[in-house]
């Protein structure tokens, strides 16, 4: 440095060198273990990893096909998977599930509706619990069905949004699915009238 340069102007530039220096190594660091990720994944055999603390599936495990798409409802896990029908999507939602193993039902069912701003009447067994739940409940915010709902073969078993945030990853539910409004409309854009679930 010359007799020119401002004080503090030295430890400035070698802060600086000493940055780029490590972002450099890093950058030549990842660039060389890139190949041998990737080769791994190619290489090895189908993983289950974690998404956000989410237990990824393989749907070969579940489902022997992909027609029409497939979704996994793991109440254990209180995780949604959806695989697209050509294979080239997979998503992973973190759900409310049942209250107890006796609301819980499991097996093989479809999507047979799908309805935005569904409207919600309590099954006879709610009522029986709870007699002084509402006949009916409208679409919107009081609607415990959220935004968007996908109804399954099985009657009175949905998989549906909640304007209740706090019961995802809850057994908070009387039977259904629930997810996050913004993640159920993502579904509901993706599956159809046909699409396979399974409930584990």
């Amino acid at each position: 440095m010359s007799d020119t340069t401002p004080k503090g102007a030295s430890r400035i530039a070698s802060t600086f060198d000493r940055r780029q220096i490590l972002k450099a190594g890093l950058a030549t660091g990842a660039a060389l273990a890139a190949p041998s990720v990737l080769h791994a994944q190619r290489a090895g055999p189908a993983v289950d990893r974690k998404i956000s603390g989410l237990q990824t599936q393989n749907w070969q495990n579940h489902f022997s096909s992909l027609d029409n798409g497939a979704i996994l409802c793991d109440t254990r896990a209180r995780a949604l998977h959806y695989w697209s029908a050509d294979g080239s999507i997979y998503k992973i939602y973190p759900t409310s599930v049942p209250l107890t193993d006796s609301l819980t039902r499991r097996g093989r069912t479809r999507i047979v509706q799908k309805r935005e701003g569904p409207d919600w009447r309590p099954t006879p067994n709610m009522l029986k619990r709870d007699p002084t739940l509402p006949a009916y409940v409208g679409p919107g915010p009081e609607n415990p069905l959220g935004t968007h709902a996908l109804y399954l073969s099985w009657e009175y078993y949905r998989i549906h949004g909640t304007n209740d945030v706090r019961k995802i990853g809850r057994q908070s539910s009387n039977g259904c699915i629930g997810l996050f409004n913004d993640q159920i409309a993502e579904l509901f854009g993706m599956a159809q009238v046909g699409t396979q679930v399974l409930m584990i």
